[in-house]
């Protein structure tokens, strides 16, 4: 599976897309204009193993509905990122068996370095 998880008005997404090699050969998926459904949100569960490594508590909702006091469930981070695209780390990269969350310069260099070595 070849499969990008972005969001178009975010310009980090669109750069690390820009610098993948063979783009072309991904299905990309704007979580914005197509948001998360519960197909897809299991689908990655499969592939990250949790909902909370799937969640962004860098996104702005997180503050606002102050989730860092809470103590969240696995069933609380899938019931969020279901709720508003927001909470999605992103982008989220799919290649092969391989899951690659979020825009770490690390995550980012593993992805690159599997891609171009294919």
């Amino acid at each position: 599976m070849r499969k990008i998880f972005y969001l178009s008005s975010c310009s980090t997404c669109k750069r690390i897309i820009n610098e993948l090699q063979n783009v072309n050969q991904f299905d990309l998926h704007d979580i914005k204009t197509q948001p998360l459904n519960e197909e897809d949100l299991e689908m990655l569960f499969k592939f990250s193993g949790s909902y909370e490594a799937l969640f962004s508590k860098r996104a702005i909702l997180y503050k606002t509905y102050d989730l860092k006091n809470k103590n969240l469930s696995e069933l609380d981070f899938k019931s969020y990122l279901l709720e508003h695209y927001t909470f999605l780390k992103r982008p989220i990269i799919i290649f092969n068996d391989t899951i690659y969350v979020g825009n770490s310069k690390k995550i980012i260099e593993e992805a690159k370095k599997a891609i171009n070595e294919q």
